[in-house]
């Protein structure tokens, strides 16, 4: 279902209509004059459902004057009116009077006037919040952030966003203003601010991936921004071999995706390329261990230890094939590297301390094969690190400092 959402605030320009009527310039060069711009929009865009929020302050009675006709449910409208003036208006008086406002509007819709608090503290904003949530069923919505108190257009913005990650079927489709203050030659422009929530939804993007390393928060995106859909879908790729361990065709995937990032994006995405570029940066490692380690490194960065460890222990693995000269992608030459026997003739190979680095092997093996296998470790020292986060993280990060070193 399509629906748009507008607040109502209290006008005081004119004494009839409240707000200052306007001619209203649409995108498409569409005109429209009118003293309430959310329903002249409403009318534009044309949605199955129309929110009209306000406080006890709104100027409820005038708008409903302005679109009742003479003698039309009079005491309802009487009733409204004064409990407006005495500051008392509840949300059975707008119900009420809903209907004279719906047969106004020149195409089928539903409309629906819920009564919102001031927003004064948080548990108010927060009221507002879950008053716009419960006021808009799953699709496409339409925000007017043109009315109200200039912190609802704030509050209106964030409704966009909590909606889009609670609900399962839910897209924000524009966000709207009508900029009576940038009013020349007798047009007032209504702006979309769709740029705005373009930019709320990388930051979103970027904040998952920080927490995931999953490249394929960024696709559709990327595709919203004109990126050819077969060029988005390497990103995809990449996530799923990476995330089977796969890196080689992970990378492979990251490198036929980056020439789109070699010239310039439409839309936020311009304005997110070098962040996007600087997480894909892994790639130009060589050789492949040092890839494995470079991620080893940035799923302990965001605690991710299952990956960690596994990464960090393909790492050194890998590292033993490129230093014997052996195919590192070869599942059974793999299989056969005895990784303790190998640190220990590193170790004599750089003149480093055999001990520690048998020490940190065992300690990455036995906390891989507990995280990955759910095999129960048998050094204490590994068994207190599976009890305490902090104790986990120094020691992977211990075992990638001795054995993953450049």
């Amino acid at each position: 279902m399509s629906t748009f959402v507008t607040f109502l605030g209290r006008g005081r320009e004119n004494v009839k209509t409240g707000y200052r009527e306007a001619t209203y310039e649409f995108p498409d060069g569409t005109n429209k004059i009118t003293a309430f711009f959310g329903l002249a929009l409403a009318e534009y865009i044309k949605p199955k459902r129309i929110v009209i929020l306000g406080t006890k302050s709104s100027q409820w009675g005038v708008l409903v004057e302005n679109l009742a006709d003479a003698g039309e449910k009079e005491d309802a409208r009487f009733e409204l009116m004064d409990a407006e003036i005495n500051g008392e208006i509840k949300q059975e008086h707008l119900d009420e009077v809903v209907d004279l406002i719906e047969k106004t509007v020149k195409f089928e819709c539903k409309v629906v006037l819920r009564l919102i608090p001031f927003g004064i503290d948080e548990s108010e904003q927060y009221n507002i919040l879950d008053v716009i949530a419960e006021a808009v069923p799953d699709g496409e919505v339409d925000f007017d952030l043109t009315h109200g108190f200039r912190h609802f257009g704030m509050i209106g913005f964030l409704s966009t966003f909590m909606l889009a990650r609670v609900r399962q079927r839910f897209e924000v489709k524009n966000l709207w203003y009508g900029a009576l203050e940038m009013t020349q030659h007798g047009l007032t422009p209504v702006l979309k601010l769709d740029g705005l929530d373009r930019v709320r939804q990388w930051l979103e993007a970027l904040n998952r991936f920080e927490a995931t390393g999953n490249y394929r928060v960024f696709g559709s995106l990327l595709t919203k921004d004109g990126v050819d859909k077969s060029k988005a879908k390497h990103l995809e790729n990449a996530a799923f071999y990476e995330r089977t361990l796969n890196l080689s065709a992970a990378a492979d995937e990251i490198r036929q995706f980056r020439s789109v990032l070699e010239k310039p994006l439409k839309g936020a995405s311009e304005l997110f390329k070098k962040r996007l570029a600087g997480c894909l940066e892994w790639v130009d490692l060589e050789p492949l261990s040092k890839q494995q380690a470079a991620l080893a490194r940035q799923h302990l960065k965001r605690r991710d230890y299952v990956r960690a460890a596994l990464f960090g222990w393909e790492a050194l693995v890998t590292k033993e094939c490129e230093r014997k000269g052996l195919d590192s992608k070869n599942r059974d030459i793999r299989g056969q590297q005895n990784m303790f026997v190998a640190v220990t003739e590193w170790a004599e190979e750089n003149k480093q301390e055999p001990n520690k680095n048998r020490n940190a092997c065992q300690h990455l093996n036995q906390i891989r094969n507990a995280l990955a296998h759910a095999t129960s470790p048998t050094l204490d020292t590994v068994k207190e690190m599976l009890k305490d986060e902090q104790r986990l993280n120094e020691g992977l990060k211990n075992a990638f400092d001795c054995l993953l070193r450049a």
